[in-house]
């Protein structure tokens, strides 16, 4: 039996950043669509949390769009 051990590191190179880029992009998506931790003000109050902003919302949900096309065509590559 013959290991191509070339072809195997190439397929664990790949599968390392894909995997990692993806949960990046997931985890900026969550991050774009959390609110902001509520700050204590001078006077001891605090203010109520600060919901993102509809720009930051489009980016998160692009982030969750491109994580959902990369299952989807990772589950067609799995099919075909």
């Amino acid at each position: 039996m013959q290991i191509n051990w070339e072809a195997l590191g190439q397929v664990f190179g790949v599968s390392l950043v894909v995997t990692v880029t993806l949960v990046g992009v997931f985890t900026l998506g969550i991050v774009g669509t959390s609110s902001r931790k509520p700050q204590e003000q001078p006077d001891g109050t605090v203010a109520a949390p600060v919901a993102p902003g509809a720009m930051m919302r489009t980016g998160a949900y692009a982030c969750f769009a491109l994580c959902a096309a990369a299952v989807g065509y990772g589950i067609y590559l799995i099919v075909s």
